[in-house]
């Protein structure tokens, strides 16, 4: 933990989400502010994406014992978007409460103020991750700083931020012109969260991911794969595929022709090497497909029932160091 963190009256936590360590430190030039804070990498966790690590962020805790290790996760032959508590017939709280889903409380039971955009107040996946905070909606990124500020007066000694504009654009738009004006739009979000503190505050600033260049790269599993699979979860690059009653080792034969883009692994593996952290709840567990792909090159594996409103360009998921590797960034006032 950075002096500045250790020794201040107060702190922030600004989480951006998507900005991967690798993508900031090919950029400084872009994001100054960023480039003179003390810190630098830590690892997040598998997989590598938003509804799994903003609850690790939040609660302190693994995977594993969380419970939300996916995008896409089988909610025993529901398979559930967790950012949107919905499947494809629709939203799910009523059928599987957040509080039930994922009932460890963030922030050591605090109530502590959250700046988040106002329309997440209230969906399933903020109940899941965000339950008892102090909810300080906004609707504009240029009032981060503004409340920021103005919580602090008020007394408090912690708040946690949230901006989520670097992720969108790497998604919608890849790396690029688009990116680097949204790295620069970020680094000034940072830099008018600093002017606004009071003394003797710090501000840390993280991530929960960061982002491959996959474009067009979409694998179609091959018809001998999906003849042993009876539905998919998780996403594009963390890809678990569940295995029609009795065919688990048939599935885990298949997909060894994958071995050159990603790495292949079972559901044992998976819990063996720790991969979602030393302890995994029986109930986590049963969330897990059988056989997982995971992908090392810049590819993704698609499911046609894992779609959007537009091809994402930039993705994660996976544990390569571009994904793998956030900034953990302090600096004080």
């Amino acid at each position: 933990m950075p002096e500045e963190v250790m020794s201040a009256e107060r702190v922030v936590l600004l989480v951006l989400d998507g900005l991967g360590w690798n993508q900031l430190r090919e950029r400084p030039h872009l994001a100054p502010t960023l480039a003179s804070m003390t810190g630098g990498p830590i690892t997040s966790v598998a997989p590598s994406t938003t509804a799994t690590a903003l609850t690790s962020i939040t609660t302190g805790l693994a995977p594993g014992e969380h419970g939300l290790i996916g995008y896409r996760m089988d909610m025993g032959g529901t398979v559930m978007n967790t950012l949107r508590w919905a499947d494809e017939k629709g939203d799910l709280r009523r059928q599987f409460p957040p509080g039930r889903v994922q009932s460890c409380p963030p922030f050591l039971g605090l109530a502590v103020p959250v700046l988040s955009k106002a329309e997440l107040e209230g969906t399933g996946f903020t109940e899941a991750h965000l339950a008892g905070v102090k909810p300080m909606g906004w609707r504009a990124a240029s009032s981060i700083a503004v409340t920021t500020a103005a919580a602090f007066a008020a007394g408090e000694k912690f708040v946690y931020a949230y901006y989520d504009g670097v992720d969108k654009i790497a998604h919608e738009r890849g790396f690029g012109e688009y990116y680097d004006a949204e790295l620069v739009h970020a680094d000034a979000l940072v830099r008018s969260v600093l002017d606004r503190l009071p003394p003797s505050t710090a501000l840390v600033v993280t991530a929960d991911h960061g982002q491959v260049h996959v474009g067009q790269n979409t694998i179609v599993p091959a018809p001998e794969v999906l003849a042993h699979v009876h539905h998919q979860s998780g996403e594009g690059r963390f890809r678990w595929l569940h295995a029609i009653r009795g065919r688990t080792a048939d599935l885990g034969d298949a997909c060894a022709r994958y071995g050159d883009v990603a790495w292949v692994v079972t559901k044992e593996q998976v819990l063996d090497e720790n991969w979602f952290g030393s302890r995994v709840t029986a109930e986590t567990a049963r969330r897990m497909g059988d056989v997982a792909l995971v992908a090392h090159a810049p590819v993704s594996f698609e499911d046609p029932a894992d779609g959007g409103a537009f091809e994402l360009v930039c993705r994660h998921g996976s544990l390569t160091a571009d994904e793998m590797l956030v900034p953990f960034l302090a600096a004080s006032v």
